[in-house]
């Protein structure tokens, strides 16, 4: 992510004409100042052939490091038996990997300044190899859970040194808009890939198949990164005890908090003491840190910065979409598998999405500019207010077909929203000095990845209050002594009359044949109440938006007025 750094480095502007009398020769003309200390000098545009190699390397990259996680939460079931545990203990998969890796970032981007970026990318490929290859000796879940820790902490750089790779050797006025929006693209396609190929992948050997894919992946992207070397910046020694200590809490902070929000709706919050010391745990080593930072020469982050009105309206502004987007990647696919389908039967789901996914990234390279980005949220949150409304008008007898058009708009809305945010974003750091680069990817991480499992963790635990609240109605409309309920539990009793034929154990049955399909309607009840407040939540964005673009066209044209009267 923090490769867009390099972009103002690396095309400086264009010196004023001279005379030919007063001309420099070309040699002597002084190289331009480093955007950042350790930032990479300038160099021109690549060839095409080798451009496309570095954007392949840069998809590689990027999959692999999205697939390690995906496969994992894709088939969370699956994994689970043959590691002997629980649905509930496998989740603790995720969040093995999602403790270092929400917080890794902001050493890393020091990490490079401090090593070089070509030493970086190959130190860390190699690393995420070694860590790869562990997962073959994994036999139990204890293993399993110290090597996912592991695994995220080796995952962390990859998908910043895929940015890398994606923007090296393209010419200035390509890296934000096909560069971004490539990169954007590569990361948002690994859910959707790891559920269209992982039913395949098991049935060639089960869940140890997926950690010799992983390698074999990994091993594809260290002969990349080592035959497509990126170009380094001087080195700058930038890392000192006190960024230490600060990163420590951070760690600690950050890691408390991906760990509760991942386990606590499977938990449920109020059920174990536990996560509310987590949460508790968190905000206070993330307190320590701030007013360590905010009482330092050199910070490791800018709090001022990050805390003022601007910064804090883009963070909200991304935190809600990322919650409305779990729609898609928490909603439709737990839905259809609370209806007892499998990933191979939303295959076709998986490739609607991935296809738009890729159309949106084209169409977003086409029109990225810095005055249209307004126009392509709003247009963003359109689709996902009528993809979400139309979700939410599900029954149990939907299937992925039913839900095409839909997702085909919510994926089309996330390729055209992440972009023109990081590059608001990136602009506005820019503004304010090479400092501020740092905070900033530390604000637009932390809020892909933290909102993530936020949203995720929202969605699922008002699907499991709503599901309490329409089982309780149901129930209570349903009475022994209601003929039609008599006849709908003897109905299903028939399909085990020639299995029992007791009266008695086969009416049970039928009972709790009709208390199954009674909990899947209210869960059917819940989703759709859940996609009927993202759609509305999507409302409000909108209006907010819209409240915010008029406002500033009124600050401009008053601006524009009084400077006209002076």
């Amino acid at each position: 992510m923090s490769a867009v750094e390099e972009v103002r480095a690396a095309h400086p502007a264009q010196p004023t004409p001279q005379t030919a009398d007063d001309r420099a020769p070309a040699a002597a003309q002084p190289s331009p100042p480093p955007l950042y200390p350790g930032a990479p000098p300038a160099q021109p545009p690549k060839p095409l052939p080798q451009l496309l190699l570095y954007m392949f390397a840069a998809t590689v990259v990027g999959i692999t490091q999205g697939l390690g996680m995906a496969f994992i939460s894709v088939t969370l079931q699956q994994i689970a038996g043959p590691l002997q545990a629980t649905t509930n203990e496998a989740t603790w998969l995720v969040a093995a990997y999602l403790v270092p890796n929400a917080s890794l970032t902001l050493m890393l981007f020091k990490m490079r300044q401090q090593f070089g970026l070509r030493r970086f990318a190959e130190i860390s490929i190699v690393i995420y190899v070694l860590i790869s290859l562990c997962h073959l000796w994994a036999d139990s879940f204890q293993t399993a859970l110290i090597v996912r820790f592991f695994a995220g902490v080796a995952a962390a750089p990859m998908s910043s040194i895929a940015i890398l790779y994606m923007l090296e050797g393209l010419p200035r006025e390509k890296k934000f808009s096909i560069g971004i929006c490539a990169a954007m693209t590569v990361m948002s396609l690994a859910t959707p890939l790891a559920g269209l190929i992982s039913p395949s992948i098991m049935d060639i050997g089960g869940w140890r198949t997926f950690y010799i894919f992983e390698v074999g992946l990994a091993m594809i992207s260290l002969a990349l990164i080592f035959k497509l070397p990126l170009v380094s910046g001087e080195r700058v020694k930038v890392i000192s005890r006190a960024d230490l200590i600060a990163f420590a809490f951070l760690f600690v902070g950050m890691g408390a908090f991906a760990a509760a929000l991942t386990v606590g709706r499977v938990y449920w919050w109020t059920e174990k003491p536990w996560i509310g010391w987590m949460l508790i745990v968190g905000v206070a080593c993330l307190t320590i840190m701030v007013v360590m930072e905010m009482n330092r020469e050199n910070p490791l982050l800018d709090v001022r910065w990050i805390t003022s009105a601007e910064i804090l309206h883009f963070t909200g502004a991304l935190l809600v979409f990322r919650i409305i987007l779990s729609e898609q990647s928490s909603g439709a696919r737990a839905f259809f598998m609370m209806l007892g389908l499998s990933n191979e039967q939303m295959r076709p789901l998986y490739i609607v999405i991935i296809l738009s996914t890729i159309a949106a990234g084209v169409t977003c390279s086409r029109i990225l500019k810095p005055g249209r980005v307004a126009y392509m949220h709003g247009f963003a949150l359109v689709l996902l207010i009528i993809g979400t409304w139309l979700d939410s008008h599900s029954t149990s007898l939907t299937r992925p077909p039913q839900m095409f058009l839909s997702q085909t708009l919510i994926a089309f809305a996330a390729g055209l929203y992440l972009p023109p945010a990081m590059l608001v974003g990136l602009m506005s750091a820019l503004k304010k000095g090479p400092n501020y680069i740092l905070s900033f990817i530390i604000v637009f991480l932390t809020t892909q990845r933290v909102g993530g499992i936020l949203g995720s963790a929202l969605f699922g635990s008002f699907v499991t209050w709503r599901e309490q609240v329409h089982s309780a109605a149901l129930v209570q409309d349903l009475t022994s002594g209601d003929p039609l309920i008599s006849q709908r539990i003897t109905q299903l009793a028939g399909a085990y009359a020639q299995t029992i034929t007791d009266t008695a154990v086969r009416n049970a049955e039928g009972a709790v044949q009709l208390a199954s399909q009674v909990r899947t309607q209210a869960y059917v009840l819940a989703y759709n109440d859940a996609f009927r407040f993202l759609s509305l939540l999507a409302c409000v964005a909108l209006v907010v938006l819209i409240i915010d673009v008029a406002f500033e066209t009124w600050e401009h044209k008053r601006a524009a007025a009084e400077g006209l009267a002076a």
